[in-house]
């Protein structure tokens, strides 16, 4: 079984976020922390495998709080669950090592897929590494098969677009993708366009008073 700690300020909301772990097969709640101070206290006695942080905690930020709960458990993972938007919590998050991160707010099947995953890359790390090819298949993500990339696209960009398309819970225009990834609107456009071709996102047109719509797009689950 892989132990959770369920980190969130608001009671409730971390009572919810428990019953969606205890749901999914491999997984238990050992224990629920509402501040930064309780989730360190909690690491210490409870050593779970994975912490479900939420980022607004009344006692400190929670990409701060990363580092001293790798101080106490340097193997734990951490799992960002967050109504945080912005672009520098996105990033921030990512250059932390952080195995997911997930937008308040979200259904069980959200979580459901994440946990899935991240139990599958942890049970795909051999015992001992003897080839570049056991560690391609520790880091490769779980993706549905797609034609082959127009020339111009990368396979990792699309990756990063389609978690950026995926983690919006109502659409994203190209310039707001643009921000979330780092890289230009039109190349946010393309890979945009092309994951619309294959079926995994839709456009709607937005109406203003003037000028062109604009595109904007959503994902297909």
């Amino acid at each position: 079984m892989i132990k959770v700690l369920v980190v969130d300020d608001d009671f409730m909301v971390a009572r919810i976020h428990r019953g969606f772990v205890d749901r999914v097969d491999g997984f238990e709640v050992v224990g629920t922390a509402n501040s930064g101070d309780q989730a360190v206290a909690a690491l210490e006695s409870l050593g779970p495998d994975l912490v479900l942080l939420d980022l607004y905690l009344p006692d400190v930020f929670g990409l701060d709080l990363i580092a001293r709960l790798r101080a106490v458990r340097p193997s734990v993972d951490i799992l960002v669950i967050t109504a945080a938007r912005e672009a520098d919590a996105v990033r921030g998050a990512v250059r932390q090592g952080v195995v997911n991160y997930l937008l308040k707010p979200f259904g069980f099947e959200d979580l459901r897929v994440r946990l899935q995953e991240y139990a599958r890359r942890r049970a795909s790390v051999p015992d001992q590494v003897t080839s570049q090819a056991d560690v391609d298949r520790v880091l490769a993500p779980a993706r549905p098969a797609v034609n082959r990339l127009p020339k111009g696209l990368s396979q990792e960009t699309t990756d990063l677009v389609t978690t950026a398309l995926r983690n919006t819970p109502d659409n994203l225009s190209a310039a707001e993708c643009a921000e979330l990834v780092g890289i230009s609107r039109v190349s946010a456009r393309r890979y945009l366009e092309f994951l619309t071709t294959q079926g995994q996102a839709e456009v709607t047109l937005r109406y203003g008073t003037t000028g062109r719509p604009e595109r904007r797009y959503t994902w297909r689950p």
